[in-house]
């Protein structure tokens, strides 16, 4: 599954909105609504951070592992 599906798949489970997702690693609610889209994809501390809030590794975060 590729970042920006499990991404999303993450983030509406917690049921958490891209804005407080946003404020999490520090970008703008822009930005997460871009890798959501596919359009970008976050830096390696931001994937960390991710992983550390979703409690997954970033492995699973980037769709290496199911």
């Amino acid at each position: 599954m590729e970042f920006r599906l499990r991404f999303k798949e993450l983030r509406l489970e917690k049921g958490v909105t891209q804005t407080e997702v946003a404020n999490i690693v520090s970008m703008s609610k822009m930005a997460i609504s871009h890798w959501e889209k596919g359009n970008s994809e976050p830096s390696i501390e931001q994937l960390k951070l991710l992983a550390k809030y979703f409690d997954v590794s970033v492995d699973y975060l980037i769709g290496n592992i199911e």
